[in-house]
């Protein structure tokens, strides 16, 4: 990967065996690799001082030289400087990715682009090819150093769980919660088909969503599907007249019926925005928002507050069809005994 390199010749007499016998890394790479018939090395450029003296090992002893490749150091940030990313750093060990919940997928498509400068423009090119399908080069591996990025591998993991299928997040999610999470494993592993559904919500097309890029961040993304892990963590902004909201979600709670579509569904929270002042369109709304108290987006954002406890969450119109009648009505009328 370096090209053809010079290199001094080694002029050190260096020990070949500790005064207990014990033999010196440089000895032992000789004679081990020589006897398990390696034709490749791949190691760091920090041996790259330390090649003459092999080289120098394997004519003496009479071996066959393997052949070198010297890789450059993975490197981190830290501060506005770049160091060697060490054993003891956080993404230096596999058990790090485990306990994060990291898929074995989301990991290898990184350090693939970490490998080969040319494999992210290879992957748009081919989204949906395995990785092995790659024309992998020495020559595109880089000399200086890569940068090892967590947000990267987060956004690539992200990318790389979107495109999973719900039966295989459910398996990979449940595997790690059973050592990592016992409480996400008991509500997971109590009704299959029931978490398999939660999986499937925005999972497939071609702008899947990307929720999560490691299994321990699949808990706070699901808890509010979940009785016994569920609670109010944001609630709707005081900006609001309590009177709005306490009207949208009552008039809600009479129009709502789960065997309406989404667009069936829709129209109605448009209708109650209508009643109560707010636009149900929302490019009237944009062209004259004084002539509003606020829009259809606000209104569903009542609703979502009430049955998830959030602002953001996946497709409401799936998760009421998840959580069914009976859950979501109980969850909007606990919502309006606020404002009673």
């Amino acid at each position: 990967m370096r090209g053809k390199l010079e290199i001094p010749e080694n002029d050190e007499d260096f020990v070949l065996l500790k005064s207990d016998g014990i033999p010196t890394y440089h000895f032992a790479h000789a004679v081990d690799d020589h006897l398990m018939g390696t034709t490749h090395v791949v190691r760091g450029e920090e041996w790259l001082p330390s090649l003459a003296k092999h080289i120098q090992l394997f004519r003496y002893l009479g071996f066959r030289l393997p052949k070198y490749l010297h890789i450059s150091q993975l490197m981190k940030l830290e501060g506005s400087s770049k160091k060697k990313l060490s054993k003891r750093d956080k993404g230096a060990a596999l058990s790090d990715y485990r306990a994060d919940g990291y898929p074995a997928e989301s990991v290898i498509e990184y350090v693939m682009t970490l490998l080969n400068s040319n494999y992210e423009d290879w992957r748009r090119a081919n989204p949906d090819a395995d990785y092995t399908a790659f024309p992998f080069s020495i020559k595109k591996m880089s000399v200086s150093g890569a940068l090892f990025d967590y947000d990267k591998l987060n956004d690539v993991s992200k990318n790389v769980i979107s495109k999973m299928s719900a039966e295989k997040v459910y398996n990979d999610v449940t595997n790690w919660a059973e050592t990592y999470d016992k409480e996400l494993y008991a509500a997971l592993s109590a009704d299959p088909a029931y978490a398999k559904r939660i999986f499937s919500i925005g999972r497939g097309g071609k702008k899947p969503r990307k929720d999560f890029a490691v299994w321990r961040d699949v808990k706070p993304y699901l808890s509010f599907f979940y009785d016994t892990l569920f609670s109010e963590e944001e609630s709707i902004p005081a900006a609001f007249d309590p009177a709005d909201v306490k009207m949208a979600l009552d008039l809600f709670m009479l129009v709502y019926d789960p065997a309406d579509d989404s667009n069936q569904w829709f129209e109605a929270v448009k209708m109650i925005a209508g009643k109560i002042g707010y636009a149900a369109d929302m490019k009237a709304y944009k062209e004259n928002p004084e002539a509003y108290k606020g829009n259809v987006a606000d209104v569903s954002m009542f609703l979502r507050v009430a049955v998830t406890g959030r602002k953001n969450s996946p497709d409401l119109y799936e998760v009421m069809q998840i959580l069914g009648y009976e859950r979501t009505i109980q969850r909007i009328h606990k919502a309006i005994m606020k404002y009673v």
